[in-house]
C-alpha cells in the first residue's frame, strides 16, 4: 500500500485490512487494526525468543524505577520520540498507553510541539554541516 508520502509499506497478514481509503489517492491507516497487528507481531516474536520480549521489559521497566518522572510524562516523552523516530508501531502503543494514563489530547500536543522542535533544530545543526560540507568543496 501507498501511504500519504508515497512510500509504500506491507503490514501484517495480507488477509487483514489495515488501511482505509478516506479521500481520493490517500490511504489512512485504520490504528486501531494496526495496533491489533503491532501487538500480534510482537506476541509471534515472543514465542519465538521469549529473552527479546524479556529484554525489552527489562530496559522499559528499569526506566521507571527511579521514580522521577510519573507514568503519564513517561509515555508523553515516548510519543514525543515516536514521532522523531517516525515509528509507526511506538505512536500507536505509547498513544493509547499515554492516554490510559489520563493523557489529554492538550498534553499529547503539547509533547508534540516538543518532538517537532527537535526536529526543526536537528534539520537546523544538520543546515550547518551541509554549510561546513559546501566550504570544504570550495576550490
Amino acid at each position: 500500500m501507498r501511504t500519504h508520502s508515497g512510500r509504500i509499506r506491507k503490514i501484517g497478514r495480507p488477509a487483514r485490512k489495515i488501511w482505509i481509503k478516506k479521500r481520493r489517492d490517500i490511504l489512512i491507516l485504520d490504528w486501531n487494526e494496526y495496533h491489533r497487528e503491532v501487538l500480534g507481531r510482537i506476541g509471534d516474536i515472543a514465542k519465538i525468543s521469549p529473552d527479546i520480549l524479556r529484554g525489552y521489559r527489562m530496559i522499559s521497566e528499569a526506566g521507571a524505577k527511579t521514580g522521577k518522572l510519573d507514568a503519564k510524562t513517561r509515555e508523553l516523552i515516548a510519543v514525543a520520540v515516536a514521532v522523531t523516530r517516525q515509528c509507526d508501531g511506538c505512536i500507536v502503543v505509547h498513544t493509547d498507553a499515554a492516554i490510559k494514563l489520563g493523557a489529554t489530547r492538550e498534553e499529547i500536543v503539547e509533547a508534540l510541539g516538543v518532538a517537532v522542535t527537535v526536529n526543526a533544530g536537528a534539520a537546523l545543526i544538520h543546515s550547518a554541516k551541509v554549510m561546513d560540507a559546501y566550504a570544504a568543496k570550495q576550490p
